[in-house]
């Protein structure tokens, strides 16, 4: 039987006489002790900071048996740890019955497993949520989720909802962020956590974990989901609690615990892919100064080997969403996905800026949004014919404020919703088709038209027109000017 030195919580007796035969001897100081009628099994998989004494916890009695303490033990000798827990299952943070974690496979999620169940003696079931990530990411999940410790492996397809309730309104409101970004990971994060929400309440789980660090945005975005949604559902973030400081240590972790991950530390950057877009940051962009490296690059090519000859397409649009590609009719995600493709051949929407984080740091990076940017540029120039100058205004302003709640996680906020109302109701009219042309990392739009175009071709005309008098314009510039007439003669004293 292994030898563990132990510390205990416990009051130490003045001898072990006093204890009764069947319970097992503790040295209560720091000394060896034996448990007879429990079985230590050798496991890899330990958190860095079970590296210290046995902490005996729970007050007891002298009958009661070894079995029913928590015991947290490294065993000595080939540096194998254990975790042993009491009979309620109680781990080193507390006690949790089964944990929805969102899961990538990534490095980060995949060393949370075992934390979570050494430190709050839970079962683990993954989730991971199909936004479009592609097949290749899907692959092997469940094999990776069950050796990191899970007790299944939850994959939903979420691609058509993530597309038709969370890219098109925010399109359809012209929602960007600090003049570059189109929101891709901050429209994902609340169609993913949402599904989170509906798994727990499928499993009978009483709390739902992610893997976002406490430096960046999304773990706003995932929790703030949660409190609208399930409001009693506990939330367990990692990062804000365990003693891993960075990637570096995260990969050394998944290698003591026989974690397989999918990075190495000559090469890391922190990617997350959906159907909308492809973001990279860390490795060498997170200097500012640095040109990213022209291999980075995932989805589209670069524009300098795009090809030499131009492509025209045609998107129709019906009230302010995409519909169709070309002439076809095609679902939300059939169309973006054939839009990324397209738009990726030609090199278009990559997009490299320095952002500022909802949590108050500046952080930088670098975005491929092929199929969004071509859907933006023409939504955005159907409207220059179906919505006149006040409504483009007022619209403009708030897709400022639409935005910045998107990337600050609230979606489910009923400001969001109501500005959504609105986007909803000025856009109704805004259906007809865009053409457009795609060369070597630009979009062009050569043509657009709507059957309920503002845009009068006999009023608009420099030829004869009998709607627009051009006399009446001296009385309009008159009356329009007139305050900047009386300014000046107060100024000369007239």
């Amino acid at each position: 039987m292994a030898q563990i030195t132990a510390t205990s919580l416990l009051p130490q007796p003045s001898s072990s006489s006093a204890l009764p035969s069947r319970i097992p001897h503790y040295a209560y100081a720091s000394g060896p002790f034996r448990c007879q009628n429990v079985a230590f099994p050798r496991t890899t998989s330990l958190a860095p900071e079970l590296n210290r004494n046995v902490v005996v916890s729970n007050q007891v009695t002298a009958s009661r048996s070894c079995k029913n303490q928590a015991i947290r033990a490294v065993l000595s000798g080939d540096g194998n740890g254990v975790v042993v827990t009491d009979a309620k299952g109680v781990g080193l943070r507390g006690k949790l019955n089964k944990v929805v974690l969102a899961y990538s496979g990534g490095l980060d999620t995949s060393v949370i497993v075992p934390w979570l169940k050494e430190n709050y003696g839970c079962e683990v079931v993954c989730f991971t949520a199909d936004v479009g990530q592609g097949l290749k990411e899907l692959e092997g999940l469940e094999q990776k989720a069950k050796a990191s410790g899970a007790s299944q492996l939850v994959v939903k397809d979420l691609t058509e909802e993530f597309v038709k309730d969370y890219i098109f309104p925010c399109l359809r409101a012209g929602a960007i962020y600090e003049r570059k970004y189109l929101l891709g990971t901050s429209m994902a994060r609340p169609v993913i956590a949402k599904a989170m929400v509906d798994v727990a309440a499928e499993v009978g789980a009483d709390a739902v974990a992610h893997g976002c660090t406490g430096k960046g945005n999304d773990q706003v975005r995932f929790e703030l989901t949660f409190f609208s949604l399930n409001p009693e559902l506990k939330v367990v973030a990692p990062w804000r609690e365990w003693e891993i400081q960075g990637r570096e240590d995260a990969i050394e972790y998944a290698k003591k615990h026989n974690v397989p991950v999918p990075v190495t530390k000559k090469s890391i950057y922190s990617r997350d892919r959906n159907l909308w877009h492809l973001s990279h940051e860390g490795d060498i962009l997170e200097d500012p100064a640095n040109e990213p490296k022209k291999d980075m690059y995932m989805i589209s090519v670069d524009p300098e080997d795009a090809p030499d000859e131009p492509e025209y397409i045609e998107i129709g649009i019906e009230s302010g969403i995409p519909v169709s590609l070309n002439g076809k009719t095609l679902s939300p995600a059939t169309l973006l996905s054939e839009l990324n493709k397209i738009g990726g051949k030609h090199g278009i929407g990559r997009i490299d800026m320095v952002e500022n984080r909802l949590v108050g740091m500046k952080s930088r990076g670098v975005y491929e949004t092929p199929g969004g940017t071509v859907l933006f540029k023409a939504c955005q120039e159907l409207e220059s014919l179906t919505l006149d100058r006040e409504t483009i205004q007022v619209k403009d302003s708030l897709a400022l404020k639409y935005a910045e709640m998107v990337y600050a996680g609230r979606w489910f906020d009923p400001l969001r919703e109501s500005m959504d109302a609105f986007m909803e109701k000025i856009t109704e009219k805004t259906t007809g088709s865009v053409r457009l042309k795609l060369y070597k990392g630009s979009v062009t739009v050569t043509a657009r038209q709507s059957p309920f175009s503002l845009y009068r071709q006999d009023i608009s005309s420099f030829e004869g027109s009998e709607i627009y008098n051009q006399a009446d314009a001296a009385g309009f510039i008159r009356l329009y000017g007139l305050p900047m007439r009386v300014r000046a003669m107060l100024d000369k004293g007239i």
